[in-house]
């Protein structure tokens, strides 16, 4: 019996020696626990408008790190009721949790999870698998035991509430409160905490955006163990469980449509952070104004979808076959309309009937929508039985929806067409709007700074502002009469350039500007010359080597985004000073320390002065002329008298353009195909691009006083017209281009003063006495292909 005894108590020694020696080599195994105590989780990057609102953010782990103090006690609360009600009475185990558990795992015949508190919880989602074994089980107790001796509950709660993954790619319950109820999670109700606190245990399946069903029973369960732990009083409990919950699945909507600028934000900063960019909690802000940028979106929507509807109805986008079982039916109508998303205001639907008079169609939402009678008559012609089917509105077509102003359903669809607005300040080059195209998702490409396209018209004033400091002004006459130009001259092939009028004879250079007249242009620029017009031109940020010397050059035949365009408008804005675009304002750490600011040049202060203020002022002048009398006289619809600008319209209506600018900001808007084609006959640039502008101009000046451009000095103003000081009449200035004078028809009337090619421009109001200048040869540097030069006919922006 003695023996028998011994043998017992010598097993059990040396089996808990060995139990020992296990813990104490596993104890010896595990990780430190740097990770929590200088605990960095990943934080994605951030990007907020200049008055802090979010417009993008990038990363794996959408995460909004808070404090502790600031975690509502509500949420706290809904948290312990359903993961760990003794949370502040264990020291890490719970083992009357452990108990219970054991005994259920123990009937299952398996491990079925359980009993883990939250401790334990942040051991095994920081250091440990999700494997179901006893091994990972008690390394996971060891480490509950350890954390919580160099951490107090409150420590251990904060890092528990901001690493949990809580689906939506949601991390956290800060993040998840904006995710799922668009909520700052200091404004989340006891209902919206307790269905966030259920989340944690299977967030796929009690994901409120995919299975509202599950995630309210659970949410419910979880309130009612708020009521029996004396959380919350019958009241609470009776309110938060009839309180209807709106869950918003926010993913990717912003108050604000900033897509294009959080993506040149991401672009820049990437060159620089590489990956460390999505994890390190950078938060960025722009230059961007939310009002001017959400003006600017709706206005580029604005402009195309009118566009589009005057242009006609193309046909459904697709085509579904409906099965007459309803279940079935139902799953092909979603199965469509998830390949045809909905575009913001452009809804999908799949047509139920159709007939010439009314169409039946069913959106997402599985509200049929009737559309009858005007309702319907954008798409008339596809109503009718004669086109083909594939082409005609009928039973399974996919079509969008629109509402009008009077929130009626209207017939639409998607556009095809593009646009593009930017706008900034003229005094320092900060961006207060960006938007690169219709819609973001369906076209990354930010027609803003990455495209190339012609500029028309709104080259014009380069070639004017050259010609001032030639003793060319407003007031010189220049003859419109038909050209006939060599190859020479243009760059490729002979050329007659025309206007839509008919040629009026001489007319001051002011009038010519106004009506956007193409030979007066012409003739200017070949007085004064290409290359130095050329070399004028990258004083306002224009490329030289994408503004060949050559004729065409006056009706805008190179190539500019309208990012450079307005850039150059911002020079006649400022007064004469070349100041750089940026976006991005501040970059600072996910502790809100500042990293990087901008440090932008600024007219009147440090930024290269590259035209004269005479220069700029008198250009100001004639382009408030285009603005009040002109092309642009839609602008008076502002009821301002400081806009000046100018449209634009490139051959055959490739390209629509309207730039232009108060004092204070500066605004280019472009309408065309990615893929150039013509825009229509009868459409110009105050038909296209004007009308955006104004919508958001309209916004963006509200507040905005007027403003007078105080006169310079060095100018004298004769007859109501400015010229410089040294070009008067009878004093250098030149009177008349091409009109007839002695036995030379194409010579001016005053010598004109001029810089022969090669030789440095002038310093900026510095008075030119050069001889005249001879109409130049083309230099020997290869030129674009001009044979069908694409200013061939500037149409006329009426």
């Amino acid at each position: 019996m003695l023996w028998t005894t011994g043998v017992l108590f010598g097993l059990t020694v040396t089996g808990a020696l060995l139990i020992g020696y296990a813990l104490f080599m596993m104890q010896r195994n595990l990780p430190p626990l740097d990770a929590l105590t200088d605990f960095r989780p990943k934080l994605p990057l951030r990007i907020y408008t200049a008055d802090q609102v979010l417009i993008g953010e990038f990363g794996e782990e959408r995460r909004n790190m808070v404090h502790f103090k600031d975690i509502p006690p509500i949420m706290v609360k809904a948290v312990l009721a359903i993961e760990d009600y003794r949370y502040y009475e264990h020291g890490g185990v719970d083992f009357i949790g452990i108990t219970r558990s054991l005994a259920t795992n123990l009937f299952a015949g398996h491990i079925k999870g359980g009993a883990s508190t939250i401790t334990q919880q942040v051991a095994r989602n920081f250091f440990l698998s999700r494997e179901q074994t006893y091994t990972r089980k008690i390394y996971e107790m060891l480490l509950a035991y350890r954390i919580e001796s160099v951490l107090n509950k409150d420590q251990i709660l904060e890092i528990y509430m901001n690493q949990i993954a809580l689906g939506q790619h949601a991390f956290g319950f800060a993040s998840a409160a904006r995710v799922y109820f668009g909520k700052d999670l200091k404004d989340i109700s006891i209902a919206e905490a307790a269905m966030l606190a259920g989340l944690p245990k299977a967030p796929s399946a009690y994901n409120p955006v995919v299975n509202f069903k599950r995630a309210k029973i659970r949410q419910e369960y979880i309130l009612k163990r708020m009521f029996e732990l004396g959380y919350i009083n019958r009241e609470q409990y009776d309110k938060a469980v009839h309180e209807v919950l709106h869950v918003v699945g926010n993913n990717n909507d912003y108050k604000v449509h900033g897509e294009f600028v959080a993506e040149m934000v991401r672009q820049t900063l990437y060159a620089q952070y590489k990956e460390e960019l999505y994890t390190r909690g950078y938060n960025v802000t722009t230059t961007v104004r939310s009002a001017d940028q959400e003006a600017a979106y709706r206005a580029v929507r604005a402009g195309v979808l009118e566009y589009d509807r005057r242009h006609g109805y193309r046909g459904p986008e697709g085509f579904v076959t409906l099965p007459d079982n309803p279940e079935e039916r139902q799953q092909a109508i979603d199965d469509a309309l998830e390949e045809h998303p909905n575009n913001d205001e452009l809804i999908s639907a799949v047509v139920l009937e159709a007939d010439p008079k009314q169409i039946t169609a069913l959106p997402l939402n599985g509200e049929p929508v009737v559309l009858r009678d005007a309702a319907i008559k954008f798409g008339a012609s596809a109503l009718s039985l004669k086109i083909p089917p594939a082409n005609r509105i009928r039973r399974g077509s996919i079509i969008r929806i629109v509402k009008d102003a009077k929130g009626n359903w209207q017939l639409a669809q998607l556009p095809q067409v593009e646009a593009a607005l930017v706008s900034l300040a003229p005094e320092n080059g900060a961006v207060r709007a960006l938007v690169g195209g219709f819609d973001f998702d369906k076209n990354k490409f930010n027609r803003v700074t990455q495209s190339g396209r012609q500029p028309g018209s709104t080259f014009k004033p380069i070639v004017y502002s050259a010609a001032l400091e030639k003793g060319i002004g407003p007031a010189t006459l220049v003859l419109d009469a038909p050209l006939n130009l060599p190859p020479e001259q243009t760059g490729g092939q002979p050329w007659d350039p025309k206007d839509d009028d008919p040629p009026a004879g001489p007319m001051p250079l002011r009038v010519a500007l106004t009506r956007s007249v193409n030979l007066v242009a012409i003739r200017t620029l070949r007085f004064i010359g290409t290359g130095y017009v050329q070399q004028w031109a990258t004083r306002f940020g224009f490329d030289a080597d994408k503004t060949p010397p050559y004729l065409p050059m006056a009706l805008g035949a190179g190539q500019a985004s309208p990012l450079q365009v307005a850039n150059a408008y911002a020079v006649f804005a400022n007064g004469g000073y070349r100041v750089n675009p940026y976006v991005i304002d501040t970059v600072s750490d996910s502790r809100g320390t500042l990293i990087a600011k901008a440090k932008p040049v600024e007219a009147g202060k440090d930024a290269p002065r590259v035209i004269d203020a005479r220069n700029a002022y008198i250009m100001e002048t004639m382009l408030k002329s285009v603005a009040q009398r002109g092309t642009g006289a839609r602008t008076n619809e502002l009821k301002r008298t400081d806009i000046a600008g100018k449209t634009g319209t490139t051959n055959d209506a490739r390209d629509g353009w309207f730039a232009g600018y108060q004092h204070s900001l500066v605004a280019v808007a472009w309408l065309g195909y990615d893929q150039p084609r013509s825009l229509g006959s009868r459409e110009f640039g105050a038909q296209l691009a004007l009308p955006v502008w104004l919508k958001y101009m309209e916004k963006a000046l509200k507040d905005v006083p007027q403003y007078q451009t105080p006169i310079p000095d060095g100018i004298t103003v004769i007859d109501g017209e400015p010229y410089y000081n040294e070009y008067t009449p009878g004093n250098g200035f030149v009177a008349t281009i091409d009109i007839h004078n002695g036995d030379n028809p194409e010579s001016g009337g005053e010598e004109a003063p001029a810089i022969p090619d090669g030789l440095p421009l002038p310093n900026p109001g510095q008075p030119v006495t050069r001889a005249p200048e001879r109409i130049e040869k083309p230099e020997a540097t290869p030129a674009p292909d001009f044979s069908k030069p694409a200013a061939k006919r500037e149409q006329r922006d009426r």
